[in-house]
């Protein structure tokens, strides 16, 4: 599918940076976790990930919720160690709102798009999670680093981040800014999608925080796998040699995720040698789902059967950009101590709800203040995934911003609804039964479709009144 590619060097060596993440692996010996007992909280975000992309299967019931192409051996160990929440949700379909979701706590309906900047300026009364955790505990430090995005010139620091790589977007960790080859092209480096860099500072700061005794907050947000896709060459050559899957036939893209699950594996090791495993809690989750092809098709809301080839989320509908499962339903994993791994859970979870679960796994029993739409997942985490989330309301919500296509959704237990607002469109789908959202059922059950709808509108005018006027 790519029809060329570039050769190009890293600003970090490959040679030097092995031999720093050997010295990092076994060439100190295993200090001691710190004295305090707030437990270090680390965030594994990566971007355009699908629900189907790894080598391990995110439903046990389900044979195709995995890759029949990638390899993901380290994020598939990390899984058999960790409680696997089949119904993850990505805030939004697309990278900026879920990272404002994920940072406040709140749903992107809630935040706006255009009004955002201004009215979550420093100042404004929300709170980020570092700063709730500091205004718990003074003693934690936080840091970020990789792709940041929020687009609304708000940086790390003045969200309570002590170190950072600064108000970064997708530019900062792409080779080549031109829009066009990013689709059929791939790119060959040492360093791709700037992963060893981005695991380079995050063991640095985890050191200096384990040697200071200082809890901490820790968000890796790596910029893979979003296009430009770029990997190593053995990578690339790996892949190559291997028969493509019906689902997932792009080399170089396996070949980058392949290097992010490298990256990921170092980052776990060194939680490991650092003696502090044991008091570490560490969520891996997408920001969103996977471009439904590569290169992307401009009718991504038409059904499969549209389609020749299977998606790339397959067997969610759907990708990045749009609010069908493929789109949203994305990886959600997490370890620590007092959760039993190995298992899994349909309870539903968004990423909305990482703030109030932080908060309280840091030792926190008060609700965070504001209108927090996020609820903490404690109890189901360490009861084997059962229990019951308490929040704001029961029901998800979403809205894709996008003046070509808006769209809304919620769900509602095992229905979701999706609004389309140009064509005044509404489509209603049982997910427990229909994975794939392919029989639309909103003429059988009108009365759930009203309901459902009429839920939707309500939200909206509750929290976001512009929204519904703007179209």
């Amino acid at each position: 599918m790519q029809s060329t590619y570039h050769h190009i060097s890293s600003i970090f060596s490959l040679k030097r940076l092995s031999a720093v993440m050997l010295f990092c692996l076994i060439g100190i010996p295993m200090l001691n976790a710190q004295s305090t007992k707030r437990p270090n909280i680390i965030l594994i975000l990566t971007d355009d990930l699908g629900w189907s992309c790894f080598s391990t299967k995110m439903d046990d019931r389900i044979a195709d919720s995995k890759s029949d192409y990638h390899e993901t051996p380290n994020i598939d160990k990390f899984a058999k160690q960790s409680l696997r929440f089949t119904r993850g949700y990505a805030p939004d379909p697309i990278c900026t709102p879920s990272r404002r979701s994920i940072q406040f706590g709140q749903t992107s309906i809630r935040q706006g798009d255009e009004t955002f900047p201004e009215q979550y300026a420093p100042g404004q009364n929300h709170l980020s999670i570092p700063q709730v955790l500091k205004i718990f505990d003074k003693q934690y430090k936080a840091a970020h680093f990789g792709k940041w995005d929020l687009r609304a010139n708000i940086t790390p620091a003045q969200l309570g981040y002590d170190e950072s790589d600064g108000d970064t977007g997708n530019k900062n960790g792409d080779i080549s800014s031109d829009r066009e080859e990013k689709w059929t092209t791939h790119f060959i480096t040492d360093n791709p999608k700037q992963m060893d860099s981005i695991t380079y500072h995050s063991i640095h700061f985890m050191k200096e925080q384990v040697k200071e005794k200082h809890p901490f907050y820790l968000q890796v947000s790596h910029y893979a796998t979003h296009v430009n896709t770029e990997t190593r060459q053995a990578s690339y050559d790996k892949f190559k040699a291997k028969p493509v899957g019906k689902k997932h036939d792009n080399v170089a893209w396996a070949g980058m995720i392949n290097d992010l699950d490298k990256s990921i594996g170092e980052l776990l090791n060194m939680v490991d040698a650092l003696g502090i495993a044991d008091n570490t809690y560490i969520f891996l989750m997408a920001d969103n789902g996977a471009v439904e092809f590569i290169p992307p098709v401009n009718n991504r809301l038409d059904p499969p059967s549209s389609f020749s080839h299977q998606m790339r989320n397959y067997p969610l509908r759907g990708g990045k950009w749009t609010l069908y499962e493929g789109g949203i339903r994305v990886p959600f994993m997490v370890r620590g101590p007092g959760i039993k791994g190995g298992g899994q859970t349909d309870v539903p979870v968004a990423g909305w709800d990482l703030l109030p679960t932080i908060a309280e796994l840091a030792g926190n029993k008060n609700k965070p203040a504001g209108h927090i739409d996020g609820g903490s997942l404690v109890s189901v985490l360490k009861n084997g995934g059962n229990g019951k989330v308490e929040r704001l309301s029961d029901d998800f919500y979403f809205h894709r911003f996008n003046n070509g296509y808006p769209h809304s959704a919620i769900i509602v237990g095992d229905y979701k609804l999706i609004k389309f607002w140009k064509t005044k469109k509404v489509e209603l789908y049982n997910i427990s039964k229909d994975l794939g959202e392919i029989n639309e059922i909103s003429k059988q059950e009108s009365a759930k479709a009203t309901e459902l709808e009429a839920k939707l509108m309500k939200y909206i005018n509750e929290v976001n009144p512009e929204l519904g006027k703007r179209y």
